[in-house]
C-alpha cells in the first residue's frame, strides 16, 4: 500500500473496514453474560468489559496490518492508551465502543469512534467515522470537504418548530440532567442516549435540536462526531460558549459541550443556560 499520509478517504475505508470487524465481533456479545466480563481499568480510567477488548483487538489487528505493511502513525485508544507504531502523526483516535455500559447491557444503541489526526488538538481532526454497531450505519466526515451519512452528503433537517426547542439530548447521568434543567424546562421531548459519538452525529443532521453535556466530557473520543458536526454546518462550544478546537486531545482534557445543527439553535440554548447560572 502506498502511504497513507494525509489522504483522508484512505483513512476512512480503513476505518469503515474495521467498523464491519467490530460490528461482527461485539452484536453478538451484546446483552450476554461473556460479554459483560469484567477485564481491567482501561487507560481512560472505566472498567474494560469483554464486548471493549474484543472491539479494540480488531481495531489493533487492522492498524497494526497496515504497520507492517509500511504505514507509520501513532494510536490512542481508551482502552490501550498510546502506542506508537514509527510516528508521531498522523494519530489515529479510537473508542471501540462508545456506550459500552449500553452494550453490555444489550441495549442496542452504541457505536465506534475513529478520527485521524494531524495536530494534537480538536481542530487537528482531518478524517473521522462514527458507526452504529447495531445497525450498522455509517457516518463519515473529512475536514473542508464535507460529511456524509450511509454514503449519502449530509444535510441538517430544518427545524421544526420555532417556539420551541422539540427534542434536546443529554450526556447519561441523572447529576448531568439536574444541571442542563433550565435547558430540560424548554424541551419538548428529552432523549437520552448513553452514546456521546452517536448523539453528536444525530445533532448534525438536526435529529436533535440540541445536545448538551453539561459536566466535563473527555474530549478525545468525540473528534470524528465534532467534525461530522462542523463540516454539516453545526457548532460546539462548552456550555459558556467557549470554542473547542484548540483543546488537546489525550486522555486527561475534559470539556462541558452544547451542539446545535446551526448558529441560531445554538445562540438559543446558550441563552436559556447562561440564565441559569
Amino acid at each position: 500500500m502506498s502511504s497513507l499520509g494525509p489522504r483522508p478517504g484512505d483513512w476512512l475505508d480503513v476505518f469503515s473496514r474495521i467498523a464491519v470487524g467490530v460490528r461482527r465481533a461485539v452484536v453478538p456479545l451484546s446483552g450476554t453474560e461473556a460479554g459483560r466480563r469484567a477485564h481491567h481499568v482501561g487507560a481512560g480510567g472505566d472498567t474494560t468489559v469483554e464486548v471493549d477488548s474484543v472491539a479494540e483487538a480488531v481495531v489493533f489487528a487492522e492498524l497494526g496490518g497496515l504497520f507492517e505493511r509500511g504505514e507509520k502513525f501513532s494510536v490512542l485508544s481508551e482502552e490501550a492508551g498510546h502506542r506508537g507504531f514509527g510516528a508521531e502523526y498522523p494519530l489515529i483516535l479510537v473508542d471501540p465502543v462508545d456506550g459500552s455500559l449500553n452494550a453490555k447491557q444489550g441495549v442496542p444503541l452504541y457505536g465506534l469512534m475513529l478520527a485521524v489526526l494531524d495536530g494534537p488538538t480538536v481542530a487537528d481532526t482531518y478524517a473521522g467515522l462514527v458507526a452504529n454497531l447495531s445497525t450498522g450505519e455509517e457516518w463519515r466526515a473529512i475536514r473542508k470537504q464535507g460529511a456524509w451519512r450511509g454514503g449519502k452528503p449530509l444535510s441538517a433537517l430544518t427545524r421544526s418548530d420555532a417556539r420551541r426547542l422539540e427534542i434536546v439530548g443529554l450526556e447519561s447521568t441523572p447529576r448531568a440532567l439536574r444541571r442542563a434543567q433550565r435547558l430540560v424546562e424548554r424541551a419538548a421531548k428529552i432523549r437520552i442516549l448513553g452514546s456521546m459519538a452517536l448523539s453528536i452525529a444525530l445533532t448534525s443532521a438536526g435529529g436533535f435540536d440540541v445536545f448538551c453535556a453539561p459536566i466535563p466530557v473527555r474530549v478525545f473520543d468525540m473528534a470524528a462526531s465534532l467534525l461530522l458536526l462542523h463540516e454539516a454546518g453545526g457548532i460546539a462550544t462548552t456550555i459558556e460558549g467557549r470554542p473547542l478546537g484548540a483543546l488537546r486531545c489525550d486522555l486527561s482534557t475534559r470539556a462541558s459541550l452544547l451542539c446545535a445543527p446551526n448558529r441560531q439553535l445554538h445562540a438559543e440554548a446558550l441563552e436559556i443556560l447562561a440564565a441559569a447560572r
